[in-house]
């Protein structure tokens, strides 16, 4: 029997609600792809209406005066390995949490909640002094290392609330079978960690290479900068290029917009394998 009333005014009031919202986000990109491809003048008359023309000399001169492959590649880099970092680290810290419980232990996960709610503006200034101290500033790993410490809280709570519905008997078959603890954790329980993985590193993404405050207080060298500190570069005391600077926000916003979108798919899945695990 077929059900009647599936599709009903409230549900169809509700996706035009749903659309409007979406709507309203896109708002933003619009008008930065739009204005992208004006002229300085032509932005300034009338920043909402569609360019005259499809005018790509912006991007043309954005590239070369921000040296768009460099900083794209110090970018790269520093998202990359800063998240190959904070997966092995996290994903370590939180299984040894969880499967080795102890007062310590759980005096220690308290502390990376705790770690969580600490403003970064608040430590700026220690954070210049110890790395200047230790010869981490001014230099790819040296951000690296501070992306570190202030992810693996995030990470470690994520990870935690996961491997809790991992069944314990899979663990110890394998120990049975003569497997030992790293063995174990890399070959059973890493690969079910999969859909937290996923999800950390787009998070992970996300806030790193959007990331302005950090790289502007470690890296000080023209040829180290990151996309948003060239960007930074069109805005200057007297004087603001929004031709330009929008040109280089969009250069700079497309990669992880596609690689977003390529991994939502994934993030979704892990979302629906995680709400029926157990």
């Amino acid at each position: 029997m077929e059900s009647k009333g599936t599709y009903n005014f409230r549900i169809f009031s509700l996706e035009i609600i749903g659309i409007v919202i979406a709507l309203l986000f896109l708002v933003p990109f619009y008008f930065v792809i739009v204005n992208s491809m004006k002229t300085f003048g032509e932005l300034l008359i009338n920043s909402a209406n569609l360019p005259q023309s499809l005018n790509f000399a912006n991007y043309v001169k954005v590239w070369g005066i921000m040296k768009f492959p460099q900083v794209f590649l110090n970018s790269l880099l520093i998202t990359v390995f800063s998240n190959i970092g904070l997966v092995v680290i996290s994903s370590m810290a939180a299984y040894r949490l969880v499967r080795k419980p102890s007062r310590f232990n759980n005096l220690i996960f308290l502390a990376f909640v705790a770690a969580m709610v600490i403003p970064f503006q608040s430590i700026m200034i220690p954070l210049v002094r110890v790395g200047s101290q230790i010869g981490i500033m001014d230099s790819i790993p040296g951000v690296v290392i501070c992306y570190f410490g202030f992810g693996v809280s995030l990470n470690v709570f994520l990870y935690h609330g996961f491997i809790k519905s991992i069944p314990m008997e899979i663990e110890e078959s394998a120990k049975v079978d003569g497997s030992s603890t790293y063995g174990v954790f890399w070959k059973i329980v890493f690969p079910l960690l999969k859909p937290m993985t996923v999800t950390v590193v787009l998070l992970n993404s996300l806030w790193i290479w959007n990331d302005f405050l950090l790289p502007q207080l470690v890296l000080s060298s023209p040829e180290l900068r990151t996309i948003p500190l060239a960007t930074y570069s069109f805005f200057g005391q007297y004087t603001k290029q929004w031709d330009l600077a929008l040109a280089a926000l969009v250069l700079g916003v497309l990669p992880i917009v596609i690689f977003f979108l390529a991994m939502q798919k994934h993030v979704i899945e892990g979302i629906t394998a995680g709400s029926v695990k157990g």
